[in-house]
């Protein structure tokens, strides 16, 4: 579980310094499937940054089965990223110099895991191994980024605005391919999107506005990648 107290996080330096988040408090529970809601500036990929490990808040903690990240050193928050959660973003940051299999190979390295080339036939590139990423479509190169970051079996999978730069038939299968992987390796996923759509696909929801967790709820159903709108 990731138990999240009381967060607040500012940028900028005396007059000009402002709020991103403010006092926000919630728990999520392991294998759930999280989607964060929110308007441009609401503070949702600031949210994920800071529950990810990726940024420190100003105050408040964020505990990963009792374990404050808040309070570890850069080096260890280091490792922990590395050996707990997997990153997936709009823009898919594949090395350009490297092949699909060296990309993925990549990921799980960096957490001592040797499957890599069952995750890359999980989300159907086993016949792109040696392709580059410019020879690989936008759908393509967003399951080699999947595929890492699967790679090295991360128990928290986040993910921003992961199909913000595809179209409506690549986004789905993408989205149907992180669904069915979740329920093999069992991890927890957590999803920042503007798409409301989306949403229906979670078990959880978490608005957002201005900094503040508005509501909270849970879908009695979830849709799949091909049921939902777009």
């Amino acid at each position: 579980m990731i138990e999240i107290n009381n967060i607040e996080k500012f940028y900028g330096n005396c007059e000009n310094r402002f709020q991103v988040l403010k006092n926000i408090s919630i728990d999520i529970n392991d294998r759930d499937f999280v989607v964060i809601l929110g308007a441009s500036g609401s503070g949702k990929s600031t949210f994920l940054n800071v529950i990810s490990g990726l940024e420190y808040p100003d105050s408040g903690s964020v505990k990963y089965d009792n374990r404050d990240i808040t309070k570890l050193s850069d080096s260890d928050l280091t490792a922990f990223r590395r050996e707990t959660v997997g990153f997936i973003f709009q823009q898919y940051y594949l090395l350009p110099n490297m092949t699909v299999e060296k990309n993925v190979r990549m990921g799980a390295d960096l957490a001592d895991k040797s499957n890599y080339r069952e995750i890359i036939k999980s989300v159907g590139l086993e016949g792109k191994l040696k392709k580059y990423p410019s020879e690989l479509s936008g759908g393509e190169q967003q399951r080699v980024s999947v595929a890492r970051a699967l790679a090295k079996k991360p128990k928290v999978l986040f993910l921003d605005e992961p199909t913000g730069a595809l179209d409506e038939q690549t986004g789905r299968q993408v989205l149907d391919y992180i669904c069915r992987l979740q329920k093999e390796y069992l991890f927890t996923i957590v999803m920042v999107t503007h798409n409301l759509n989306i949403s229906e696909m979670a078990n959880t929801v978490i608005q957002m506005n201005s900094g503040k967790i508005l509501k909270t709820y849970t879908n009695q159903t979830q849709k799949t990648a091909y049921e939902i709108g777009w």
